[in-house]
């Protein structure tokens, strides 16, 4: 690996160990140049499926994307970037789980507010606010309606189900 300092061609390394669930490993190294220590951390390169957007557009899993919607999601809130960061490992392993090419967007979606329920209630209903396009404060109302309704521990709205479903908007 090359120095990030020096741009010298060779490091060595000084320790290594797992990192975050085990799913990383962390090598402290130096450069044998310029004496200069850093980190880096080595993770397994894996394929995940393309997404299938609501339009039916396919395209590449953006883990930027997820990463930005759900720190839209956690902006001013206190939720520990720890904590995020394993939500977006949980959503990304789930991903990769369903051995498929493929995954629709909306299942994505459903997996992200299972994890900001989790994480915050008023993040999980900014972001519900915008997936599932609320229209009105009756939305937000019946929304919070159905959340306090639910046991703590249920995950997010049983799969697919929009309180405010009727048989013209499926909610997506």
């Amino acid at each position: 690996m090359h120095c990030p300092f020096c741009q010298y061609v060779d490091t060595r390394v000084i320790d290594s160990r797992l990192a975050g669930e085990g799913d990383q490993v962390r090598r402290r190294r130096e450069c044998l140049a310029c004496s200069a220590r850093f980190t880096t951390y080595e993770t397994a390169e894996l394929s995940f499926p393309r997404v299938i957007k609501r339009s039916g557009a396919r395209e590449p899993f953006a883990e930027n994307k997820l990463r930005n919607g759900m720190l839209h999601a956690l902006e001013k809130r206190p939720v520990a970037t720890e904590s995020i960061e394993q939500a977006m490992m949980h959503i990304k392993r789930r991903t990769l789980a369903l051995g498929e090419r493929e995954v629709a967007a909306n299942q994505i979606g459903e997996w992200v507010m299972e994890e900001l329920r989790g994480l915050d209630e008023v993040a999980y209903i900014r972001f519900a606010s915008v997936y599932m396009s609320f229209d009105d404060v009756t939305a937000f109302r019946d929304m919070i309606d159905h959340l306090e309704c639910q046991p703590e521990n249920d995950g997010a709205f049983e799969e697919g189900v929009n309180p405010r479903q009727d048989d013209n908007n499926n909610g997506y």
